[in-house]
């Protein structure tokens, strides 16, 4: 009758004491790796739904762990107000990093049980205590790696992270298959076939436990450097991209130079000509005169003043390859200058929406149309041209450059279509600090 009192008061202990422990601990870690705060009496009123859910469905089966990963979700969705994704991400997450740590906890134990006075196992307290602090302990390890190093990502890496919740399902299914498989004592040994397979068989358990816990960390690994290839890919294609346009800058800077001196050279003759024509009178011709050479005075000024004059080239560049296709263009862009946006970053949006623009009016009797307003510390930019198709538009590596330099700055990028007309709409916080006109250049 003791036995079975004390039996009852170690379950009691290990499902409903421990097991808010154990819930409280992952909640707090899955608040953390989301970057939330939260009321500390939730920590306790999800403890004790997860140990009510806990008692009707194991969490060391497929549905018990499916729905305590589901509850994790929710509150992590509803109660941290965290994206659905990376709140499901790392609520599989944390529970299979909980129930490995477990597993090789108990191997270890199981392992070590016959080399330790018979009073400590004979306890069953004593196990069940040494037993959850150090699964609590490596978890806790493992929490922490995770959110020092595989936690820093921004909402696009995280929407494509999301495919690592896959893997960690199958790593749990494994598990899964391993538990079906081990003993149903947990602490007793039971010599009957000779220790050395019984031996055997935990060191197996303990090796497929810890190989599912680097497995896991060898995903976040490869992950995380998959994203830094591809950051530095979209970088090198920034970096690409402002050579590109500096190179664009300066040849148009040589061929207006040129321009300037060569008018700067003639201007003396022009005067001397319009001088003797309107001493002999001839109005009509001296007019024309000047006509001619405002014509000239024309091609050498911007099509579109922004009040930036890199922009300014910029946007007769590619203004003109529009018109000479045949496209209407109309640009009302006033940029603040200087400011701490960095010249190139600006062109790099807009020769990339420009491009993109002109691409889609090519064959067509299209239009485009460049404006952009300042509203205290944001700038919008919006470019508005002719589109035939239907359906959502592919994001290319234009359309994700614009994206990049948004993202630098703070702000965002949205597009648009309605019926035959595409939208793209920028918005860029300038920053406190202007930076120098030599600093924007460099």
């Amino acid at each position: 009758m003791g036995e079975s009192k004390m039996t009852e008061y170690l379950d009691f202990f290990n499902i409903y004491i421990m097991g808010m422990v154990e819930t409280s601990f992952q909640f707090y870690f899955l608040t953390k790796i989301l970057k939330k705060k939260i009321w500390p009496p939730f920590y306790f009123l999800f403890a004790v739904c997860a140990v009510i859910v806990n008692h009707f469905l194991s969490v060391c089966t497929f549905i018990g762990f499916l729905v305590l990963v589901f509850l994790f979700t929710a509150c992590g969705t509803f109660v941290c107000h965290a994206d659905f994704k990376s709140s499901l991400l790392y609520a599989a997450l944390t529970v299979e990093i909980m129930l490995l740590c477990y597993g090789i906890v108990k191997s270890l134990i199981s392992l070590l049980c016959p080399f330790l006075p018979a009073v400590f196992y004979d306890s069953g307290i004593a196990v069940m205590l040494s037993s959850e602090a150090a699964s609590l302990m490596l978890a806790g390890f493992c929490y922490y790696a995770v959110y020092r190093y595989f936690s820093c990502y921004t909402t696009a890496e995280m929407q494509q992270m999301f495919l690592v919740f896959i893997p960690i399902l199958m790593i749990f299914i494994m598990s899964e298959y391993i538990n079906l498989i081990e003993f149903e004592f947990q602490y007793e040994v039971l010599v009957e076939d000779g220790p050395s397979g019984y031996l055997l068989n935990h060191w197996q358990l303990l090796a497929m436990h810890l190989l599912g816990l680097a497995s896991l960390f060898c995903i976040l690994f490869s992950y995380k450097k998959l994203q830094q290839n591809f950051r530095l890919s979209t970088e090198l294609s920034l970096l690409e991209q402002e050579e590109h346009s500096l190179n664009q800058y300066v040849e148009e800077a040589k061929t207006r130079y040129d321009r300037t001196k060569s008018f700067r050279h003639d201007i003396r003759n022009h005067i001397a000509v319009m001088k003797d024509l309107l001493e002999s009178g001839k109005l009509e011709q001296a007019v024309s005169y000047i006509e001619d050479m405002d014509h000239i005075a024309e091609k050498m000024s911007f099509p579109c003043s922004t009040n930036n004059p890199v922009v300014d080239i910029l946007m007769g560049n590619k203004l003109g390859i529009a018109k000479s296709m045949g496209i209407r263009v109309n640009c009302s862009l006033l940029l603040p200058y200087p400011c701490g946006l960095r010249d190139i970053d600006i062109c790099i949006v807009l020769s990339n929406a420009l491009d993109n623009a002109i691409q889609a009016c090519k064959n067509m009797d299209g239009s485009i149309h460049v404006s952009g307003r300042i509203q205290g510390d944001f700038l919008m930019i919006e470019v508005e041209n002719s589109f035939r198709g239907r359906g959502a538009v592919k994001k290319g590596t234009g359309l994700s450059n614009i994206k990049a330099v948004a993202e630098k700055y703070g702000g965002a990028m949205s597009i648009e279509t309605r019926e035959d007309v595409f939208i793209l709409q920028v918005l860029l916080i300038i920053p406190q600090y202007p930076e120098s006109t030599s600093q924007q250049m460099d």
